[in-house]
């Protein structure tokens, strides 16, 4: 029995557009983020609208303020290397 498959190569696979990859570079930076007090203790995590800069954007609720900035590191980091991965492949492993 024979087995056929294919494999895509960086370039072949759908790339994001520019609005989107701006998107990712705003969230990517800690300064378009904020922790408010809701009125039940709880606290939110909001990013800035890319373009209206007065409007917030709500995306998770967390039991302590250290909880939510936590919620915060991990959100930048996972967009910066969203944005990092769009220079492409890295090489992590070469043999000699």
């Amino acid at each position: 029995m024979t087995f056929y498959y294919q494999t895509s190569s960086w370039n072949s696979q759908p790339q994001p557009n520019e609005e989107t990859i701006n998107f990712w570079k705003h969230l990517s930076e800690k300064k378009h983020w904020r922790i408010v007090q809701l009125p039940n203790g709880f606290f939110q995590t909001e990013y800035q609208h890319p373009v209206k800069e007065d409007t917030w954007i709500d995306v998770t609720r967390r039991e302590t303020l250290e909880a939510a900035e936590t919620a915060i590191d991990s959100s930048v980091d996972h967009y910066a290397k969203k944005v990092d991965f769009l220079k492409g492949p890295k090489v992590v492993k070469t043999f000699k």
